[in-house]
C-alpha cells in the first residue's frame, strides 16, 4: 500500500515537473527557435571546416556534421539551465514541507527533473528534424550500435540530472547556486563534447575528460550511434556510465545526509 502511495506520489511529481516546463510556451518556442539556429550554425561551420579536406584523425565531413547536429539536440534536452526548483525552495523555506511529504526529497526532486526531461524531448526532435531538412543526419551504423546508443543515452540523461541535482544541493550552504551552476552548464557543455567532439580534443586532454563523467553525457552516445566507437570500447564506455551513476547516486546520498543536518541547524 505504502508502495503504491509513493508510485503514484513519484508519478505526481513528474507530472508536475512536465507542466512547468510546457506551462511557459514563450519559453519552449524560443528554446525551439535557438536550437534550430544553433543546428544550422554547427552544419554549416563544420561543412565549411571540411570543404575540400580529406577525414581528420579518421572521421569525415558528414560523421563530424552529424555529430554536431546530433550532440546539439541532445545538449539542448539534457542540459538545461537547471532540471528543479530545488534551489528556489530552499531559499523561501518550503523544503521544510517537502521533508514531511510521504516520498523521501531525493525521489521528489528525480521525478520533477524526470519530467522536466520529458517536457523538453519534444525540443531536441524539433532540432533533429531540422538536421534532417539540412541533409545532416546519418543511419545508425548498425542494429548493434543503435540499441546500444539507446542505451548510452538513457545512461547519460540519468548522469546529467545527477550532476545537475548535486549542484543544486550547493544551495543548502550558500542559499544562491546561479554562480557554480553557470559554471556546471558551460564546463559541462565543453567537457561532454556536445561543442567539439573528444576525437578532436588533444591527447593530453582527452584523457582528462574521459576521467570525468560530462562525457558519458553526449560523447558516449553520439560516438556510438556513428560508429566511432565500437565493439568492446563501445560496451567499455557503456560500463563507464553505470559506473558513474554508483559514484554519483553515492556522492548525492552523501551531501543530503550532510544537508538534512543543515536543515535541522537552521531550523528547517
Amino acid at each position: 500500500m505504502i508502495a503504491a502511495e509513493q508510485v503514484r506520489a513519484f508519478r505526481g511529481m513528474t507530472r508536475a515537473g512536465t507542466r512547468s516546463v510546457l506551462a511557459y510556451r514563450g519559453d519552449l518556442v524560443t528554446g525551439a527557435i535557438t536550437l534550430v539556429i544553433q543546428v544550422v550554425l554547427a552544419i554549416a561551420v563544420w561543412r565549411t571546416v571540411y570543404a575540400g579536406r580529406a577525414p581528420v584523425n579518421g572521421v569525415d565531413a558528414r560523421t563530424a556534421v552529424a555529430y554536431a547536429s546530433i550532440a546539439a539536440c541532445l545538449q539542448s534536452v539534457l542540459l538545461p539551465w537547471q532540471f528543479s526548483t530545488l534551489p528556489m525552495r530552499i531559499r523561501t523555506g518550503q523544503i521544510a514541507t517537502d521533508l514531511t511529504r510521504p516520498l523521501g526529497l531525493m525521489w521528489q526532486v528525480f521525478g520533477q527533473n524526470l519530467g522536466v526531461l520529458l517536457a523538453r524531448l519534444p525540443l531536441g526532435l524539433i532540432g533533429l528534424a531540422a538536421a534532417g531538412v539540412l541533409g545532416a543526419l546519418v543511419a545508425p551504423s548498425g542494429w548493434a550500435a543503435a540499441v546500444l546508443s539507446a542505451v548510452a543515452t538513457v545512461g547519460g540523461a540519468l548522469i546529467a540530472m545527477l550532476c545537475n541535482l548535486i549542484v543544486s544541493m550547493v544551495t543548502f550552504w550558500t542559499f544562491e547556486v546561479s554562480g557554480p551552476l553557470i559554471v556546471y552548464r558551460f564546463g559541462s557543455a565543453f567537457l561532454s563534447g556536445s561543442l567539439i567532439p573528444l576525437w578532436f580534443m588533444p591527447g593530453w586532454l582527452r584523457g582528462a575528460v574521459e576521467w570525468l563523467p560530462f562525457q558519458a553525457q553526449v560523447y558516449t552516445p553520439v560516438s556510438i550511434y556513428l560508429g566511432q566507437t565500437r565493439g568492446g570500447e563501445a560496451v567499455a564506455l557503456v560500463a563507464v556510465q553505470l559506473g558513474w551513476l554508483v559514484v554519483l547516486t553515492l556522492l548525492l546520498e552523501l551531501i543530503w545526509r550532510r544537508a538534512r543536518h543543515k536543515v535541522v541547524v537552521q531550523g528547517g
